[in-house]
């Protein structure tokens, strides 16, 4: 018997789940064709916030590779939208005018942003938030203007608000309720988020109706029903979505709001299923990953045959996390004068925790700040457990605000506990497959049983599993993550490797380590590049190949394809005679912008590629540095010798430590800050390294983050002299170089490893030597880049010569 022909129309997350399931029951059993609107592959649309935040790349969010799709023998048309099903003849037909059989079909298209039908709608600059081209589209207007408005305050408008703010937007969140999330959320918790969420930059207008999109062609406003007005270049629609039903409709498939189903999602035609935004069942659309991905589950059985029970409706829990907000809210979040509630808030740690108890069972969770408790919480009321003989400290038992004790603990949990809440994986799931399948890392898991590949939130809980299964096999720093998905190895792994076997080269790590792909990808060439350079000090020739682009071509690549020039300026201090040479080769090139940067120097903007050697040469001066993991700039007030509340010589230490560390590969870029007394006017509070005169001697600062995810550097040490602080900052910076990931942060790095940690290992004399030692024996081998190139017509022909030179954005 040959396989049956399976169509799907739609290739998001719930369809292709259905798909997965299906291959796991009955992988012969079908030959599958998948129609998707976009040009990707399936992706995870969960995280295209974290996208539009600048967090992650759209590639980093795609779930199933094309090549997913190849080994699986699943016949994939993307761009190519299904017009027409003929329900009589079993046929679909493409608005490519492709027509393709089928013996069952799944309709499995998604949502659309709901766009208010008010005037002014259909103006250029109005969009929703759904898919990639919706974020593009965000990304590219915050470019050009500045003024963002969204209307809707729920998850996901002020996921879409937040990822504004990062793009350097102003942003006004438009909301017609008294409070933010109001299905989600109770009023203290709403009003705890929405003064968070002002303090990161956010505007609010509350209990406002837009009436109007003001504009002629482009969006400039907005008019509210009250009469007040708003300016805006952009505005984005997030108050809610509307399934995607009209091929269906059409098709003479009977739709309410949804297509409707029955308990195993078959439309009202025979052979013909729905799934997901679009599917309507028992009256209910679900808009969250969890349900959707159960309804798939019962679809995939019920087409293989395999026994399955029907699927009944789902009570969902909603987690959200809005720049390190954690949240989550299931069930009943109001009071009634049957339900009594156990409320903690705890103001002084921004925590706020809300059980809602029916009937002697819990009816309803609020959870903001601290959401560890959200699945054993999550359990008890989907289960219906019955509270009665519990005290409050008992079911508040993670010990927040000091009620109970932290017994958070995975070996306390039932094995029908749900992990992966997006997933409906338990824990007895995911202690099954370690132990069935000899799983050892995060990632492995996710692979074989689903848990953590959606919002992720639950990877720790995860990784928390493992060690607990596999005792003191399970190494967690080293087993978490792998380096990419080129390879199974994690980072440490990596380097022990390359320490061990002596490799010395990337394509030699990567062919003896057995990667996946041959010549590996933009995440772990530029890795491999770096620890082959931290382990092998002055031993290993850089491979500039396998660097990022604005670090291959030792410039900033702008976004129309030119580049941007910053000179070095020690300590931000200049010269009238380099002032001049700056002046002349910005007039020379008709450089289109000169600016001050926030580091105290002087960028040139806009310079074309082949033109970037020569304006090397006219400066005469070294490359700042400004695309590159490394020392970026040092930060100076003017100091003792200058200021009259100044205490310490600034720009003398600033200037020392730029020329000691400048070129020093380094996971993440570094900055450093010098300020001469506490008033801190070079804003060394928020600097890898910040340094602050006191009398008699420096403070130091360190892991401070000014940009996306602010955080004021802690105090590491206080010392009388300034080579005490070169000193301190240099052990400080090999041990980061050596054992931080790749792209890691100082600030997220001593969060990850703890600063009592990297204070204990710093404490020892010999081994901030040893770590001193190591450091300059790796200065020794850099070159001034710019001048590098100058000297080699190699290098100039290779990466400066416009028609040999492919532009990587």
């Amino acid at each position: 018997m040959g396989r049956k022909q399976l169509v799907m129309i739609g290739n998001g997350m719930a369809g292709v789940r259905t798909i997965e399931e299906i291959l796991k029951l009955a992988p012969d059993a079908f030959q599958i064709t998948i129609f998707g609107d976009e040009p990707h592959p399936n992706y995870n649309r969960i995280k295209l916030s974290n996208v539009l935040q600048g967090d992650t790349t759209v590639n980093d969010i795609i779930m199933n590779t094309w090549e997913w799709y190849q080994e699986n023998n699943i016949e994939l048309f993307t761009g190519e939208a299904i017009v027409r099903i003929d329900t009589e003849a079993k046929q679909v037909i493409s608005n490519q005018g492709r027509v393709v059989s089928y013996d069952d079909l799944i309709i499995a298209t998604g949502s659309s942003s709901f766009i208010l039908p008010i005037p002014g709608a259909d103006k250029v600059g109005v969009t929703g938030f759904r898919d990639i081209h919706d974020c593009e589209t965000m990304i590219k207007v915050a470019r050009d203007y500045k003024k963002a408005a969204v209307i809707g305050g729920g998850l996901l408008g002020l996921e879409a608000a937040r990822g504004l703010l990062n793009l350097g937007m102003e942003v006004d969140v438009i909301h017609l309720m008294p409070h933010l999330m109001e299905r989600q959320l109770d009023p203290t918790a709403s009003i705890m988020l929405k003064e968070e969420l002002e303090a990161q930059g956010m505007n609010f207008l509350m209990e406002k109706q837009t009436a109007e999109i003001q504009g002629d062609e482009r969006v400039t406003g907005l008019r509210f029903v009250d009469g007040s007005e708003i300016e805006a270049d952009l505005v984005v629609m997030a108050v809610g979505i509307k399934p995607n039903v009209q091929i269906a409709k059409d098709s003479g498939i009977y739709v309410n709001r949804g297509i409707v189903v029955d308990d195993f999602m078959q439309t009202s035609v025979a052979h013909v299923h729905a799934v997901g935004e679009c599917a309507e069942h028992r009256e209910v659309i679900y808009g969250l990953v969890a349900p959707l991905y159960e309804q798939g589950k019962v679809l995939a059985a019920n087409l293989c045959g395999v026994e399955t029970k029907p699927y009944e409706g789902s009570i969902v829990g909603t987690g959200l996390k809005v720049s390190g907000v954690d949240l989550f809210s299931a069930g009943e979040i109001d009071d009634d004068p049957k339900t009594k509630s156990i409320k903690v808030h705890n103001e002084f740690d921004g925590v706020y925790k809300k059980i809602v108890i029916r009937d002697n069972r819990v009816s309803g969770i609020v959870l903001y700040g601290d959401t560890k408790d959200s699945s054993r919480l999550f359990r008890m009321l989907l289960k219906k457990e019955d509270v009665s003989g519990m005290t409050s400290v008992s079911i508040l038992e993670s010990g927040c605000c000091g009620v109970g004790s932290d017994s958070n603990d995975v070996a306390t949990m039932a094995a029908d506990e749900i992990v992966c809440g997006c997933n409906g994986v338990t824990k007895g799931t995911v202690v099954e497959a370690i132990q069935a399948k000899g799983l050892t890392t995060v990632d492995e898991v996710g692979s074989c049983t689903n848990a953590g590949r959606s919002c992720g939130r639950c990877k720790s809980l995860i990784s928390d599993i493992l060690a607990h299964t596999l005792g003191e096999k399970y190494d967690v720093a080293a087993k978490k993550t792998a380096l990419c998905g080129c390879t199974t190895i994690s980072r440490d792994e990596v380097v022990a490797e390359i320490k061990e076997k002596g490799l010395s080269t990337v394509k030699e790590v990567m062919n003896v380590l057995g990667w996946k792909q041959e010549e590996g990808c933009s995440k772990c060439r530029p890795a491999l590049n770096y620890y082959l350079g931290m382990i092998l000090q002055d031993q290993y020739t850089d491979d500039r190949d396998s660097r990022l682009v604005n670090e291959k071509m030792h410039a900033n690549i702008q976004k129309n394809g030119t580049y941007s020039v910053i000179p070095r300026m020690y300590g931000g201090v200049t010269t009238a005679k380099d002032l001049m040479k700056i002046a002349e080769v910005a007039e020379k090139y008709d450089v289109p912008l000169v600016k001050l940067t926030g580091g105290q120097r002087i960028g040139l903007y806009g310079i074309n590629k082949d033109d970037l050697p020569a304006v090397w040469e006219e400066l005469g001066m070294p490359s700042g540095y400004a695309y590159g993991k490394t020392l970026r700039t040092v930060k100076t007030c003017v100091g003792a010798k200058f200021c009259r509340f100044g205490t310490q010589d600034s720009m003398g230490l600033g200037i020392d430590l730029e020329k000691k560390f400048e070129r020093l590969d380094t996971p993440h870029k570094v900055k450093m800050g010098v300020s001469a007394c506490p008033r801190n006017c070079a804003e060394s509070g928020i600097k890898d390294f910040g340094i602050v005169g006191i009398d008699g001697g420096w403070e130091l600062y360190v892991a401070g983050n000014g940009g996306t995810d602010l955080r004021a550097g802690d105090l590491f040490a206080t010392v009388k002299t300034k080579e005490e602080v070169i000193e301190l900052i240099g052990a400080f910076l090999q041990y980061y170089r050596e054992h931080a990931n790749y792209l890691e942060r100082t600030s997220t790095w001593v969060e990850r490893v703890g600063l009592d940690h990297v204070r204990e290992v710093l404490a020892n004399e010999e081994t901030r030597k040893a770590l001193n030692e190591r450091l300059d024996k790796t200065l020794k081998k850099y070159q001034e880049p710019w001048a590098e190139v100058l000297e080699n017509q190699d290098l100039q022909q290779k990466y400066y010569q416009k028609h040999e030179i492919p532009v990587l954005v």
